[in-house]
């Protein structure tokens, strides 16, 4: 495919699907590889050719697993962005050891750096839109991969064309090439000049699964079964997907109907209601139920699935099954019951609340009254809430703890997105506590604060659209922090209130 037919297809489709705004500012994770760098042309193209005004900023993330090949890969990415006077930020991470620390996949735990690091970027620069590479060969080769796996019907369903980064996110993940296949990709590079790096480990079948089926598998099904098997393949991934949108759609009706009980280490659904419905639509139910303490739907195994649906239909009570995380269901006569891992009760704390924007929010459980209120920033006073801000910034993780009554903070109301709504913590939040060199996990920074382990679980999260505002009591995120430009401030007081 030319150039120019498929910079006019990808405007047409972007357009047509609303897949991003004209003007979006957006993150373009470039590894320097003939997709990603087929991306970012592409995305330059636009601005050139369709009057698009896209802000683009390149993001590599170095995996360290090839030694000097991996150097001279962010060098080159480097150079592509220093060529067409883009930013770009490029990070180191050690996959290789966080893999075997983790006791993951190199490609899982790969992966799972790459879309935090994406997210990390996003938030610095005020991105909402993160853009890859994958290309229609890329959703065969997936979904084949999930097949041999042992994958159900979602995992049938391929790689989806937007989604967000991860759940609760308001950055959106997008893939403009995902229609297009790896030969019109190439040919696209060649007809345009743009050079690109190779990694040969991708020729390597002996390393990762994923290879031995785009080397080996695909090919020989292509030539002793049926030469159109990737397109039969992404036939089969759209069937699927349409499958899985009707499911949540529908699911997404019944679910709030079925609960009885939503704590926030308990989750009570009406399992008389739930067994009157087909048992793949209970399937869908419980999953989302898992899904909804922020576990990855890819940790709960098909066996673990079963027996759920049999313990709903079976009429005895006591039943019980233990799912990812310590997490287990629990049978109770006519309620089912999704609970995880505590010592002690756990007090009844609503999922989220909103906050008023200016105005006082209650917290009657947590004893907690937030007030926010809006002010410009003058010279005097930012210079004071700037130089409170620095101390607070240099001092220990652990210093900022609440103190017995009240604790205030300042932040710049213009890089908040509203609404805001406190919430408890959950599995794998992530924020950049003012001051520290980078993001890191909130059970990490709560830890390294010494903060109690069993209040831990009852911190309040203070969040917006974008993640973590501020652990209340303990840090606010480095993006809200205020600067020399802030213009307006929000000020937010939390108190305790009660006995």
């Amino acid at each position: 495919m030319s150039k120019n037919s498929l910079v006019k297809l990808l405007a047409e489709e972007i357009q047509q699907e609303g897949l991003f705004a004209k003007n979006e500012t957006m993150v373009v994770g470039v590894s320097g590889g003939p997709d990603s760098m087929a991306l970012l042309h592409t995305m330059l193209d636009l601005n050139k050719e369709h009057g698009y005004q896209l802000s683009l900023h390149i993001a590599h993330l170095d995996h360290r697993l090839r030694g000097l090949e991996s150097e001279k890969d962010a060098a080159f990415v480097q150079g592509a962005a220093d060529n067409h006077q883009l930013p770009c930020t490029i990070e180191q991470c050690d996959i290789g050891k966080l893999a075997e620390e983790g006791g993951g996949s190199i490609e899982e735990t790969a992966r799972r750096q790459r879309y935090a690091f994406l997210e990390r970027t996003c938030l610095k620069v005020g991105a909402k839109v993160a853009a890859v590479g994958h290309q229609r060969d890329d959703d065969a080769e997936t979904i084949l991969h999930r097949l041999l796996r042992g994958t159900g019907l979602r995992g049938l369903s391929g790689i989806p064309r937007a989604r967000a980064l991860r759940p609760r996110s308001g950055i959106r993940l997008v893939r403009p090439l995902l229609r297009q296949d790896r030969k019109a990709v190439l040919a696209y590079l060649e007809d345009s000049g743009t050079p690109y790096r190779e990694d040969r480990t991708n020729d390597d079948s002996s390393r990762a699964t994923r290879n031995r089926i785009r080397n080996d598998l695909l090919p020989m099904l292509e030539a002793d079964f049926n030469p159109q098997v990737r397109d039969a393949v992404i036939r089969l991934g759209w069937q699927a997907r349409w499958l899985k949108e009707y499911f949540e759609e529908t699911v997404g009706r019944s679910f709030e109907t079925l609960i009885i009980a939503h704590t926030d280490q308990e989750l009570t659904l009406n399992a008389a209601a739930l067994g009157k419905k087909s048992r793949i639509i209970q399937a869908e139910l419980i999953r989302r139920a898992v899904v909804s303490f922020q576990f990855g739907e890819q940790d709960l195994g098909f066996a673990q699935m079963v027996a759920m649906l049999d313990m709903v239909a079976d009429p005895a009570s006591g039943k019980e099954v233990h799912l990812p995380g310590g997490m287990t269901a629990t049978k109770r006569y006519n309620r089912l019951i999704f609970s995880l891992p505590t010592d002690e009760p756990r007090e009844q704390i609503a999922s989220e609340i909103a906050v008023h924007v200016p105005g006082r929010t209650l917290l009657p459980v947590r004893q907690l009254e937030i007030n926010c209120s809006q002010t410009q920033a003058n010279a005097s006073t930012l210079a004071q809430w700037l130089e409170r801000q620095h101390v607070m910034a240099e001092s220990p993780a652990g210093s900022g703890a609440m103190p017995p009554k009240s604790h205030e903070e300042w932040v710049d109301a213009d890089c908040l997105h509203l609404p805001l709504v406190v919430r408890t913590r959950s599995p794998g939040d992530r924020f950049w506590p003012l001051g520290a060199p980078g993001s890191k996990k909130l059970s990490e920074f709560l830890r390294d604060a010494k903060v109690d382990p069993d209040e831990r679980e009852r911190v309040a999260v203070l969040c917006d659209r974008l993640g973590p505002v501020w652990i209340i009591g303990h840090r606010i995120d480095e993006r809200v922090k205020l600067t020399g430009q802030t213009r307006n401030v929000l000020q937010i007081e939390a108190r305790q209130v009660g006995p």
